[in-house]
């Protein structure tokens, strides 16, 4: 008599939305206000997820109230560490000044975008830098097809 196998769980099917990585050192500003943005304007259209390759323990302060002009509250975020899985998890990885600690894999497109960092600038500053991430965000999208909010 044979035993029984237990039944085998399907695989979830990779979900239509294109997923987007962006990567800066401290995962305190630049990445942050990307992802943020990129979830503000396109919604679940687009996976969305940000880490650093050195992560710091809280999101900038100047930051944050950069954002917080524009109706976007990263007040509650954290900092997260880069991985391989997140990496592989991705159809796009945007880099922000993280040089090479972020793994390349095949099939993944990459793009670096050449930003100020934030760190140690007040928020007169960080406006600029918040509303350039905006227009590549909005350029981003609109190139991966998707159609955005705002």
């Amino acid at each position: 008599m044979s035993e029984l196998q237990p039944p085998k769980t399907p695989k979830a099917p990779k979900t239509s939305a294109p997923s987007v990585l962006f990567v800066c050192v401290h995962n305190a500003g630049r990445s942050q206000m990307a992802a943020a943005f990129l979830t503000h304007l396109a919604g679940n259209r687009i996976e969305v997820r940000s880490a650093g390759s050195a992560p710091a323990a809280t999101v900038n302060p100047a930051v944050v109230a950069a954002m917080h002009e524009v109706g976007i509250d990263l007040a509650a975020e954290t900092p997260k560490v880069l991985t391989a899985e997140a990496v592989r998890a991705s159809d796009v990885v945007i880099t922000m000044g993280c040089g090479d600690a972020c793994p390349v894999f095949p099939g993944k497109q990459y793009l670096d975008w050449t930003l100020e960092d934030p760190a140690g600038r007040g928020v007169d500053a960080v406006r600029q830098i918040r509303d350039e991430i905006e227009e590549r965000v909005r350029r981003l999208a609109t190139g991966l097809g998707v159609p955005l909010d705002a």
